[in-house]
């Protein structure tokens, strides 16, 4: 019975199996697929991991829209590659391949190989079955392919981070701040252990403010990226500013330089700005309930039980110049990794 290679789906959990039968089809249409196959993994891994490292943001960027675009992704790298409009891989990996089977024997069974992506077997195997040579074959060239796909990948999160620079941050917010562990996964250990730590003093801080103390939680892990990006002193010591409120004029205390980015009128623009440091979490907290309890401008976000209207709230009366502080703000809110954070550490949901 012949391969039908005419219709690849990336939903069949037989696509993948199939490179392993296919290893044992000597005829050329199972290796020319073979190879096809090869490099729609290969370009698949380089879209997962150009995906991961493009900032993320937006009502849209939610786990179920990015499951749907990781597979929409995959069954387009696979179209490409079995319509010969990939990026040349497989016909490298083909060629060296097909060169393993070649002739009845008598010949060298390694093809030569091909500027930069060396493929084959060792001079000891040539005397080995084909299906066996094949093999080895697969699996020095995958263990190559990995590599170059790896520092492919690299590349593209530098690209990534460098263009995440000019993304803006909430007002006061420094470039450290990055929104990591949003939308979150299952068991994170960093945020249930941020979460213990400042715990005590977000529950003082509600009773403070009449905000529950999971949403005082939650702007902190927007501020300091789960406590990871945390402002810090020239000396290296932490700044213990988790809401990163600015030190302006009237500001007596502490304080860190640091560059940031704000926007002005709909600009990302680079400054440097003085941020209050002080001497614990709970100095911290006590400042921002301070704030958000004695300015006029917050009046309407004091005792907002409301997700989605504290954020909006916060946006609202100023506190971020961040376009997108009110939807992020509101996703850690009402996340997964706060729920699993605040489960795993006996903390009340509500």
């Amino acid at each position: 019975m012949s391969n039908d290679f005419s219709r690849i789906n990336a939903l069949d959990p037989n696509t993948l199996n199939g490179l392993k039968r296919l290893s044992r089809d000597q005829s050329p249409e199972a290796i020319r697929e073979a190879s096809r196959q090869f490099e729609a993994l290969f370009m698949q891994q380089v879209m997962k991991s150009m995906r991961e490292a493009s900032p993320k943001g937006g009502m849209l960027d939610t786990e179920e829209t990015r499951s749907y675009q990781t597979l929409l992704d995959q069954q387009m790298m696979l179209q490409l590659s079995s319509q010969g409009q990939g990026v040349g891989l497989a016909k490298v990996i083909e060629r060296q391949l097909g060169g393993g089977l070649q002739g009845s024997g008598n010949a060298n069974p390694v093809a030569a190989p091909t500027a930069g992506l060396e493929l084959g077997v060792g001079a000891g195997e040539v005397q080995n079955d084909p299906a066996v040579v094949l093999d080895n074959t697969i699996r020095q060239g995958f263990e190559q392919v990995a590599a170059r796909a790896a520092r492919m990948a690299e590349a593209a999160r530098a690209a990534a981070a460098a263009t995440a620079k000019t993304a803006g941050q909430a007002q006061g917010v420094a470039p450290q701040a990055r929104m990591e562990g949003i939308p979150g996964m299952p068991n994170n250990p960093t945020a249930q252990a941020f979460v213990q730590r400042i715990w005590p003093e977000a529950e003082a801080a509600s009773r403070a403010t009449g905000i529950p103390a999971r949403f005082l939680v939650a702007q902190a892990a927007l501020e300091t990226g789960w406590g990871k990006k945390e402002l810090r002193n020239a000396d290296g010591s932490p700044s213990f500013n988790l809401f990163n409120i600015k030190a302006g004029r009237g500001w007596n205390g502490a304080s860190v330089t640091t560059n940031t980015t704000e926007y002005r009128n709909g600009v990302a623009v680079r400054e440097d700005a003085r941020f209050r440091a002080y001497g614990s979490y709970r100095e911290s907290f006590q400042d921002y309930a301070r704030l958000i309890s004695t300015s006029p401008r917050y009046a309407r976000v004091v005792g907002t039980t409301d997700a989605n209207a504290f954020a909006r709230g916060l946006q609202a009366a100023g506190y971020a110049t961040d376009p997108m502080y009110a939807d992020k703000l509101a996703r850690i809110i009402n996340g997964n990794t706060l729920r699993t954070a605040l489960a795993g550490s006996g903390r009340p949901l509500a």
